[in-house]
């Protein structure tokens, strides 16, 4: 999709204007990539019922939810390419196609940009959020899986698996600011809502915990086998264990083990509500959500997915994705 130059920064402009402008939450859906059956499921989270079910071709892995940007960004590692849904009417609305293996994506949404990176060269595409055009590329360790940006915006991080560590970025300039050391091949990497960022380290069952600031490592979190991502809420961590069918839970500020809870079978993807009082996971093997409740630790119910749902992102929509009408 190519934008007259123009129009592309009228539209940029209007897009960033209209950010401040959009109502109030509405009920919370998730959006989960199914790799296997190659397809979004949209699930409404308050019946946890499948609402719509989206193909996209290419054996889908990552996404990412941009409420403010009334859109979710969804990466194929098969096809190589980056689509774009609506919020509001779950209607493709752009797709651009990239080389090398493209798999974790993050998105800035105060700058408009998206972050993939790219599993074969060790680098992140900068992606324009509005016009799906490449505007440069950042240079990471080896295999770089998750990306995050952090709270306040300063931080863009890369779980860099073959490197044993992580990138930081400058998110504004997008200089490159330091590397930190992690435990055995980080995969899923999250910052907590204090601004610590958070790795999870497959090969060595644990999750590094460090300041993006400084580059110092502040302490690691033993977890279940082969941990895979992290999600915040209600003061807590929680890391999804792909070989051990469960969920650790570890005090976000001590870093003291809390609670192991069993859920569905290979849990990959992990997400939090707004309000931190739910946590979801997806289960690949067993092609459900479960629900936890952050207070009580239990798991109070399960959503059907597509086949093989990996949900590799962020995947909450915490608004119905009514943005003005020329966003």
């Amino acid at each position: 999709m190519r934008w007259p130059r123009a129009l592309a920064s009228r539209a940029r402009a209007v897009l960033l204007l209209c950010l401040a402008a959009l109502p109030g939450a509405a009920a919370e859906t998730a959006f989960v990539t199914n790799q296997s059956s190659s397809d979004l499921s949209v699930i409404d989270l308050a019946t946890l019922e499948e609402v719509a079910r989206l193909p996209v071709p290419g054996n889908p892995a990552g996404l990412a939810v941009a409420d403010r940007l009334g859109a979710v960004f969804v990466v194929s590692p098969e096809t190589k390419t980056v689509s774009r849904f609506s919020l509001k009417d779950d209607s493709l609305t752009g797709r651009l196609q990239l080389d090398g293996g493209p798999i974790g994506i993050a998105v800035d949404e105060g700058r408009g940009r998206l972050f993939v990176s790219d599993w074969f060269n060790a680098r992140a595409w900068v992606i324009d959020a509005l016009t799906l055009t490449v505007s440069g590329t950042l240079t990471t360790g080896s295999a770089p899986a998750g990306l995050a940006l952090s709270p306040d915006g300063r931080f863009l991080v890369t779980a860099d698996r073959d490197s044993d560590r992580l990138s930081i970025f400058d998110a504004a300039t997008l200089a490159p600011l330091r590397r930190i050391a992690t435990g055995a091949r980080p995969f899923g990497v999250s910052f907590s809502p204090d601004g610590r960022v958070f790795s999870a380290d497959v090969g060595s069952n644990s999750v590094t915990v460090a300041d993006p600031g400084s580059g110092a490592v502040l302490g690691r979190v033993a977890t279940g086998e082969r941990p895979y991502d992290i999600a915040f809420a209600n003061g807590r961590g929680f890391v999804t264990n792909q070989y051990a069918d469960s969920v650790t839970v570890f005090d976000a500020a001590t870093l003291a083990p809390v609670a192991l809870i069993e859920v569905g079978e290979y849990p990959e993807g992990i997400d939090a509500s707004a309000d931190g009082a739910r946590i979801y996971v997806a289960n690949w093997f067993s092609n459900t959500l479960s629900v936890i409740d952050t207070a009580t630790l239990v798991v109070t119910g399960e959503a059907t997915t597509g086949d093989g749902p990996r949900a590799f992102g962020q995947f909450i929509a915490t608004t119905g994705g009514e943005a003005c009408a020329t966003c």
